[in-house]
């Protein structure tokens, strides 16, 4: 004689295992997951390559903590900071940044692009910063993007050039602020590609 277990009790891992993955138990999973992703990238099939001390190396912006987590800053006024309700970033702003910056950097073909790792030549060309925005401004009912680029390379020369892209006439809904945060970020990136040449 076989026991067999209830299939109720098969399925109650299977139940468990979906539940952490969908957020079917626990913090509630915002409706809204928002993610940045490139206009311009390179095709299918296509390559570069060279030495590594050639390559433009795409750094991580620094950032203030308002950008520092999950959630999308929504400026209240001057000096007051809130969070938009029901949504929220896949992954850090900063790394989503400069995840599109290279892409798009990377679609031009000028050269051998790479995002930092910790491995990169001391002597490659670097272009990084600190992203200041990019969240909703209430007052003016608009989406903001900014980004203080600083480039340097061998030698020692250093460049810095702010770069602005603001979306007005957007709702405060995560649906619509979502979109428009894609649109302001690639305009900023696609106007550092073509400073960086």
């Amino acid at each position: 004689m076989t026991n067999r277990l209830p299939a109720a009790l098969l399925t109650l891992p299977l139940a468990l295992l979906l539940s952490g993955c969908l957020g079917l138990g626990g913090a509630k999973t915002p409706a809204t997951l928002i993610t940045l992703s490139p206009i311009q990238a390179p095709a299918a099939g296509t390559g570069a390559s060279g030495q590594q001390g050639d390559a433009l190396l795409v750094l991580e912006p620094d950032v203030d903590r308002k950008l520092a987590v999950l959630r999308v800053p929504v400026r209240v006024n001057g000096s007051s900071i809130a969070y938009l309700a029901d949504a929220a970033w896949v992954e850090r702003p900063a790394r989503q940044f400069r995840s599109l910056l290279a892409e798009t950097l990377r679609a031009s073909g000028k050269r051998l692009v790479l995002e930092d790792d910790g491995t990169a030549s001391q002597s490659a060309q670097r272009i990084g910063g600190r992203l200041i925005d990019m969240g909703y401004d209430v007052a003016e009912q608009s989406v903001v993007v900014r980004f203080e680029a600083v480039r340097s390379g061998p030698g020692g020369l250093v460049q810095t050039r702010r770069f602005e892209s603001v979306i007005p006439g957007v709702s405060a809904k995560p649906e619509a602020i979502a979109p428009a945060l894609n649109r302001a970020a690639n305009a900023v990136a696609a106007d550092v590609a073509a400073w960086v040449g």
